[in-house]
C-alpha cells in the first residue's frame, strides 16, 4: 500500500489540475490522456489511502481530483460528466456512477458541500438520461440521445451497470431521499434478471477475460442487498463462475483487476455470512495480485502469455491495493466490511 500510494502521489499519473491519466505507457514513458472516469476512481482510491495510512497527502490529492471533476469536467448545462472534456463527447452511465462515488468518498472526509451538490445533481440526471423501463442505456450522445448498442460490454446494457447504480444507493444513504433507492432497486432487478447469461459472452479468451472484469462489477453492485437470499445466491454463483473462467483463461491472458475484484467479493461474502471462504483459492488470488505490483509501486494492468503488459494502471492499482489490504486485515482478524468504501 505504501509503495502504491507513493506512485499515485509522485509518478505524474495525476496532473497539476487534479485529473488522472487512464494509464501510463511504461515502455514509452508517457501517460495516456486524462480521463474523468479514472479521476473518479482515483478520488475513491485516495480516500482509501488516507483512511488506511493517515497520510494527509492522500487527502489533498483526493480533494484535488474531486475539484477537477466539479470544476473542469462537470457540465452544468446538461448536468452530466462527459467521457472526455469536449463539447461533443458522449456520456456513459458507468462513468457517471463511478465519478459520483468518487465525489462522495472525498465528501465524507472533507464535507465540502459542492462535492455533494454535484453528486446529487448527477445522480438525478443519470436516471433522467439513461434509465428506462426495461434497461439502462450504456451511452448517450452529448444531446442525451441513446446511442446504438454494440456487441461489446461497455456499449451494451448488462449486469455490470449495477456497480455504477451503487451511486444511487450511496446517495440515498447520504440524503435520505428514497427516490435514489427506487432507482437502485430497478437497476438491481435488471441485473439479477440477466447476470446468469453475461458469461462467457465471447469466444476469444482475451475478450472473456475482459468480460470477467465487467462481470465482477455485478458482484460489487449486489452487495448493498446481500442480506436478501436471492442476492446472496447470485453472489455465490457469480464467485464460482468468475473463479472458473479466470483459472481457465489465465495462462493466455490474465488481468490483475479480475483477481483483485474476485478476492474482494470472496472477502465480503465471508464477512456477511454468504459463503465460507475458499482459503486455497483466495490465497492463490492474493498471490496473483501481488505478482502484478511493479518496482515503482503501481500494479500492471495484465499479463499475456506470462509477460507483463506495458500499462501502469491507476484503476488496477486501486483495486489491487485495496484487495491486498482487505486480505491482510482478514487474516489478522481486523477486516470490517464497508460497502461504501469499495473502489
Amino acid at each position: 500500500m505504501a509503495a502504491a500510494g507513493e506512485w499515485f502521489l509522485t509518478s505524474g499519473i495525476q496532473d497539476a489540475r487534479g485529473g488522472v491519466a487512464r494509464y501510463h505507457f511504461s515502455d514509452l514513458g508517457i501517460n495516456k490522456s486524462v480521463s474523468n472516469e479514472i479521476t473518479g476512481y482515483a478520488a475513491s482510491t485516495y480516500a482509501v489511502l488516507f483512511e488506511e495510512t493517515g497520510d494527509e497527502r492522500h487527502l489533498e490529492a483526493g480533494a484535488l481530483a474531486a475539484r477537477f471533476l466539479v470544476e473542469q469536467a462537470w457540465r452544468a448545462d446538461i448536468e452530466q460528466f462527459p467521457f472526455e472534456n469536449d463539447t461533443d463527447s458522449p456520456l456513459y452511465f458507468f462513468d457517471c456512477g463511478i465519478i459520483v462515488r468518487g465525489l462522495l468518498a472525498v465528501w465524507r472526509l472533507t464535507r465540502e458541500q459542492r462535492l455533494l451538490d454535484v453528486a446529487v445533481a448527477c445522480g438525478r440526471s443519470m436516471a433522467r438520461d439513461f434509465l428506462t423501463k426495461d434497461a439502462i442505456h450504456p451511452v448517450v450522445s452529448a444531446g442525451r440521445a441513446p446511442l446504438p448498442y454494440e456487441r461489446r460490454w461497455s456499449r451494451e446494457p448488462g449486469c455490470f451497470q449495477l456497480k455504477s447504480a451503487m451511486a444511487w444507493h450511496d446517495l440515498a444513504e447520504v440524503t435520505g431521499d428514497d427516490t435514489f433507492t427506487h432507482w437502485y432497486e430497478r437497476a438491481l432487478l435488471m441485473a439479477l434478471d440477466n447476470y446468469a447469461s453475461f458469461l462467457p459472452g465471447a469466444q476469444a479468451p482475451e475478450q472473456v477475460m475482459d468480460r470477467l472484469h465487467a462481470f465482477s462489477y455485478f458482484m460489487e453492485g449486489v452487495l448493498p442487498r446481500i442480506r436478501r437470499p436471492h442476492c446472496a445466491k447470485a453472489l455465490r454463483e457469480a464467485i464460482g463462475m468468475t473463479s472458473r473462467y479466470l483459472r481457465e483463461i489465465r495462462p493466455v491472458f490474465e488481468r490483475s483487476d479480475v483477481n483483485a475484484q474476485l478476492l474482494r467479493a470472496r472477502l465480503f461474502a465471508e464477512a456477511f455470512g454468504v459463503e465460507s471462504l475458499n482459503e486455497k483459492q483466495a490465497a492463490e488470488e492474493a498471490a496473483a495480485v501481488a505478482g502484478f505490483q511493479q518496482e515503482n509501486g503501481s500494479f500492471c494492468f495484465g499479463r499475456k502469455a506470462g509477460k507483463l503488459m506495458p500499462f501502469d494502471n491507476p484503476v488496477s492499482t486501486g483495486f489491487c491495493l485495496q484487495a491486498l489490504t482487505m486480505w491482510q486485515q482478514r487474516n489478522e482478524g481486523k477486516f470490517v466490511p464497508r460497502i461504501e468504501a469499495i473502489v
